[in-house]
């Protein structure tokens, strides 16, 4: 209760039991610390001062992120974005409300990891990649696309690489611990423990190489025309999370800078995750302070999945982003 009031002064807007009731909101996201706004936001009483109460749907992949939403089982959704995403939404069936995490130097969002057997036969750099199998969540997705990035940083050809697409980022990386696959681009909190236990070898991590727009926060498009009130609530509720975990974590240059606050978040991050404090500070995602979006990144985006045919042609990536609700990044 106590923190639950304080949550309430800070947001200047203290809703009582007596006049308003707690209303649910689901959110889909999967299971990592680029979740870390939501986390903040429940352990901080955010969602409470909203006059909400959060039911949080993991998964193991942006797929059923983005059908849970569909579906109507989530109201919302949060995670990586994909052509699957890209082709409903251009449908009109869903919004871009919020940018969400970012590939940023610095932070440690999504890496590159080989297998011992690999890494023992010469795959030692991201150059190394041309000739290898790179295990990847699904076809399609936000982890699939950043290996295009790679692809073009670093001069190689995507048909040089066999992509393998294993459902899962645990089972990823289960695939480069046993050596079937000899690498994968994998969230960073899969595989800290095996890279510990020399299961594996880190090459690097492509916040480092490549920056890129590759999570939103969204909605389905009935939701953002009819509930205006409701999705402007839980926005305010996401980015007061994403402020403290700036503050704690992000420098005023958006440089990787640990802020006063930032072992208490460590502790909370820790606890509401599941993971041990060492791992909560390895694995830390680059997330606006603002929940800005990156337009132009998303665009990119868009015009890569036509290039494969993974998104129609008719798609309009401006149309998916959801001005009413969007703060854009100002062009660089």
């Amino acid at each position: 209760m106590k923190r639950a009031a304080a949550a309430c002064l800070a947001l200047g807007v203290c809703l009582g039991a007596a006049s308003v009731s707690a209303e649910t909101v689901k959110i889909s996201f999967t299971r990592s610390l680029a979740n870390a706004p939501f986390l903040i936001a429940e352990a901080r009483g955010y969602f409470a001062a909203e006059g909400l109460t959060p039911e949080f749907i993991y998964s193991d992949s942006a797929g059923p992120v983005t059908m849970a939403v569909v579906s109507g089982d989530a109201d919302f959704g949060a995670t990586g974005l994909s052509g699957g995403f890209l082709n409903l939404a251009g449908q009109g069936k869903m919004r871009i409300i919020a940018g969400y995490i970012y590939e940023h130097p610095g932070f440690h969002g999504s890496a590159l990891i080989v297998s011992n057997r690999a890494w023992d036969a010469g795959f030692r750099s991201f150059k190394d990649m041309p000739g290898h199998s790179v295990a990847v969540t699904q076809v399609g997705t936000g982890i699939h696309y950043s290996v295009s990035l790679l692809a073009e940083r670093f001069g190689f050809d995507m048909k040089d690489v066999r992509i393998l697409p294993l459902q899962s980022f645990a089972n990823s990386a289960a695939a480069v611990v046993g050596g079937s696959a000899d690498s994968g681009v994998v969230s960073s909190s899969y595989f800290q423990a095996a890279l510990q236990h020399g299961d594996l070898h880190l090459i690097g991590y492509v916040g480092d190489q490549v920056k890129s727009q590759t999570g939103a926060v969204f909605t389905a498009t009935k939701t953002a025309d009819e509930r205006h009130d409701f999705v402007e609530r839980v926005l305010r509720v996401f980015r007061h999370g994403a402020k403290d975990y700036s503050d704690a974590f992000i420098g005023p240059d958006g440089k990787r800078k640990n802020g006063p606050d930032a072992p208490a978040m460590i502790a909370l991050l820790s606890k509401a995750a599941q993971q041990t404090p060492e791992q909560v500070a390895e694995t830390l995602n680059y997330i606006d302070a603002e929940g800005r979006l990156d337009t132009a990144s998303v665009l990119h985006q868009v015009a890569w999945y036509k290039s494969q045919g993974m998104v129609k042609p008719e798609v309009d990536g401006t149309k998916i982003i959801d001005k009413r609700y969007v703060i854009e990044f100002p062009p660089e």
